[in-house]
C-alpha cells in the first residue's frame, strides 16, 4: 500500500473478529516492522510479547476493564528496559519511551497494512498485568494493542478528525 494512503486509513479498531485469529507468518511480519525500527544509538532496549494462549489472554484482559477487548485473540505487549536505553548526559533523559513510541507506531502500520486491527491502549492497570505476565522489576510495560481482524460488517469511519495543517505546522 502507497505509505500516505496507509496512514491515512490506519485507526483505532475495537470490534474484533474472536474465530479468526491472525496467522503466524503475519504476525511475523508485523513484529519484524517493529524489530526493525530505530532506536537512540541503536540501543533497541524492547521486548515484544505477543499472547494468544487463552488462560494468559484471559488474566492479560483483565488488566483492562472495557468489554470490546475480550474478543481480540491476540494481544501484543511491548516491554522496555530503561538500562539499555540511551540516556542523555547533559540532563539524564532517557529515550526508552521515544524509542517505544517508535517501534508501536510501526507495529501499528504494518498491521493496517495486513489488514489486521490495533488500538494502542494506556488505560491498563500496570501492576495488574505485571503480576499477570510475572514480569521482574526491570521489565516495564510501555505499550499494549490487541492484534485482529476486525469483525464482519465493520465499517471504518469516514473522515478522521485533524487540526489543520495551518494550526500545527510553522516554518520559521
Amino acid at each position: 500500500m502507497e505509505y500516505t494512503e496507509l496512514i491515512r486509513i490506519r485507526e483505532s479498531v475495537r470490534n474484533y473478529d474472536p474465530d479468526r485469529p491472525v496467522p503466524d507468518e503475519v504476525i511475523s511480519k508485523i513484529l519484524d516492522a517493529g524489530r526493525l525500527a530505530p532506536s537512540a544509538c541503536n540501543n533497541q532496549p524492547w521486548k515484544f510479547l505477543v499472547i494468544s494462549s487463552s488462560e494468559i489472554l484471559k488474566k492479560v484482559k483483565s488488566c483492562y476493564k472495557r468489554e470490546w477487548l475480550s474478543n481480540a485473540p491476540h494481544i501484543l505487549i511491548i516491554i522496555g528496559f530503561k538500562d539499555k536505553a540511551w540516556t542523555r548526559s547533559y540532563d539524564g533523559y532517557n529515550s526508552l519511551e521515544t524509542d517505544i513510541a517508535i517501534a508501536m507506531t510501526h507495529i501499528i502500520l504494518a498491521a493496517t497494512n495486513e489488514g489486521v486491527g490495533t488500538c494502542w491502549i494506556a488505560a491498563y492497570d500496570p501492576a495488574l498485568l505485571k503480576k499477570a505476565l510475572a514480569l521482574d522489576e526491570n521489565q516495564v510495560i510501555y505499550s499494549i494493542t490487541p492484534l485482529g481482524y476486525p469483525k464482519a460488517g465493520y465499517k471504518k469511519s469516514a473522515i478522521k478528525n485533524r487540526n489543520p495543517s495551518e494550526e500545527v505546522i510553522k516554518y520559521l
